[in-house]
């Protein structure tokens, strides 16, 4: 069973203005693909304070995936990709580029996402959306896939052929 991590930015959130949607709604479907939530938190649209966390997962090696939750859009404050890169070792372009493209089917504002997905030592991060509907379509479309990315990245697995 994959561990994972689950890091929601929100300025509000984080302010007690708002109530964390979408983190719930993340932790559900993963739990429903037998993954095990082990980490969850809430933090402000600060670059320092996200990559700090996001390092930190990795580094002690928290969690095999940490999926964060809003941040990726236009808004001056939103800064997740920003702090994903930063911590990043290696770029996973494919997995974002997904999500948009399914995402089309819906909204045309799915072009607007600025989300990306990186690795850190062992663990994968992906930015998810920041709304409890885009975060469901996306995450239902990725996660069948990332068990076996994560079994490749993990040494589970030695190769991406299918049987």
């Amino acid at each position: 069973m994959f561990k994972v991590a689950i890091i929601t930015s929100s300025d509000s959130g984080y302010a007690g203005i708002r109530e964390d949607k979408s983190g719930p709604v993340i932790k559900k479907i993963v739990e429903e693909n037998e993954f095990e939530v082990v980490h969850t938190i809430l933090l402000p649209d600060e670059q320092n304070m996200l990559s700090a966390e996001m390092k930190r997962v990795c580094d002690n090696h928290i969690a095999d995936l940490i999926l964060t939750t809003g941040g990726t859009g236009f808004s001056p404050r939103d800064c997740m990709p920003e702090a994903t890169m930063e911590i990043g070792e290696r770029s996973v372009p494919g997995i974002p580029e997904a999500m948009r493209a399914y995402s089309l089917q819906f909204t045309k504002r799915a072009m607007l996402s600025r989300a990306v997905a990186t690795i850190r030592k062992n663990t994968l991060i992906i930015n998810l959306p920041g709304s409890p509907k885009a975060v469901t379509e996306c995450l239902e479309y990725i996660i069948t896939e990332l068990k076996h990315g994560l079994e490749i990245l993990t040494g589970q697995a030695t190769n991406c052929a299918r049987k």
